[in-house]
């Protein structure tokens, strides 16, 4: 028996922002797993900024994609086959499936997901990748202290929405930047931020100066650019400076110049470092989505998910993620149960 099944495949490298000519709808037949294989179907998947990285023909941080290769990121989805004795179908899981609407992998390579209160697709937001990033970001890099102001940039997307609640939580004074009013209201009056910068209609700077006037003892950089190049110039002493993204950046057709202003960095003696959530382990990844698991439950912890329905947009809906226009974790719902 073999299964009717679609992706999306990358057919063309973007020049600046992607758009729906750089993808191809692929259709296939898949043949029945093998031993110690699943047949998975998708139930939601991912779009996430790193994948236009992935897009890119230079060198990068993992392997990019070659031109008809299936778009790469995580789903989480329901067994409907299994050849394995270690996930019986209807089990969920989450795998680095790919923009598909099936899939087959070993079982070695999917992470079954435990029995929770929390919807499934929580498992590729707040309690996946983008919440492992903030919080071993935050904590094991950032070393929150009582106190402190952090900044993070990006503030109500997946990976600020909860750096910025984790620092509250660890009694920080949290500033963030945002891209509308709506998304300020919501970071202060919903997620507790002491201050929102729209950086579209404010003066970020002279922002920075009021909201901060003893300096800035952690940023959490997902944005790069001019954000970036003022909160260096606004550094306490000893601070510490995560840099998770760049996505003011990625679509830039040309290799930007900068940062120019690293002198901050020895008058301040701060650190800067780059994370990559790959580099912590199964052990700590289980701390840490235990604990933010807890922290929704016990109301310390809220997130928004923006759903968009239909495997079909899946091209259309990226380019949200490089205009600001999606509000919360991305994901596209490709089937129901």
């Amino acid at each position: 028996m073999t299964t009717d099944n679609q992706y999306w495949a990358m057919s063309s490298h973007p020049e600046g922002m992607p758009n729906k000519e750089n993808f191809k709808l692929v259709s296939e037949k898949l043949d029945e797993p093998q031993f110690g294989q699943i047949l998975i179907k998708t139930l939601y998947l991912t779009l996430d900024p790193y994948m236009r990285g992935r897009m890119r023909p230079g060198p990068s941080y993992a392997p990019g994609l070659k031109i008809d290769e299936i778009m790469t990121g995580e789903i989480v989805g329901i067994v409907e086959i299994s050849n394995s004795k270690k996930i019986p179908i209807g089990s969920f899981v989450r795998s680095r499936s790919g923009w598909t609407k099936y899939s087959i992998k070993s079982d070695s390579e999917v992470t079954v997901l435990e029995n929770s209160s929390h919807s499934i697709s929580t498992s590729l937001g707040v309690l996946g990748m983008p919440g492992l990033t903030a919080y071993h970001g935050l904590l094991e890099i950032g070393k929150p202290k009582a106190g402190e102001t952090l900044v993070v940039s990006a503030a109500s997307g997946a990976v600020g929405a909860l750096v910025g609640q984790i620092a509250k939580i660890n009694g920080c004074r949290v500033v963030g930047t945002v891209g509308n009013d709506i998304k300020a209201r919501y970071i202060k009056e919903e997620l507790g931020f002491d201050f929102a910068i729209n950086y579209k209609t404010e003066n970020i700077e002279k922002k920075i100066k009021e909201f901060c006037p003893n300096g800035i003892d952690i940023y959490f950089d997902n944005v790069g650019g001019e954000i970036t190049d003022i909160i260096l110039n606004n550094l306490a002493y000893k601070a510490r400076v995560i840099v998770c993204g760049q996505i003011s950046l990625y679509n830039a057709t040309k290799q930007p110049i900068g940062p120019r202003n690293l002198w901050s960095l020895i008058r301040t003696q701060s650190k800067i470092e780059g994370m990559l959530v790959s580099e912590y382990g199964d052990k700590k990844n289980k701390v840490a989505i235990d604990r933010i698991s807890k922290w929704i439950s016990d109301g310390k912890v809220k997130y928004k998910e923006d759903i968009v329905e239909g495997f079909e947009n899946a091209p259309s809906a990226f380019e949200r993620l490089f205009t600001g226009e999606n509000f919360g974790k991305l994901l596209i719902k490709v089937s129901s149960v």
